[in-house]
């Protein structure tokens, strides 16, 4: 069974609303950025997972991580 991770709606609560999609293939490593506003606050990231194929080297399954904004250093002045 696999890990079961966040729904989209979790995501969204936390502030991310984009998701990176990381090829499982570890030899592609090929990722895209996209938007989450296409599926409902209910649905799992990792139910999304099987879902994707790569572009690149057409292997089907991703691994699915919410983006979030880079941490931002020192103070605004």
């Amino acid at each position: 069974m696999r890990e079961q991770k966040i729904t989209l709606g979790e995501m969204r609560e936390s502030g991310p609303t984009r998701l990176l999609v990381f090829c499982q293939d570890f030899r592609c490593a090929h990722s895209v950025a996209i938007d989450g506003d296409a599926w409902p606050d209910h649905v799992r990231i990792s139910d999304l997972e099987p879902k994707f194929t790569c572009q690149a080297c057409g292997h089907r399954g991703a691994d699915v991580r919410p983006m979030f904004e880079p941490a931002r250093m020192g103070t605004d002045a």
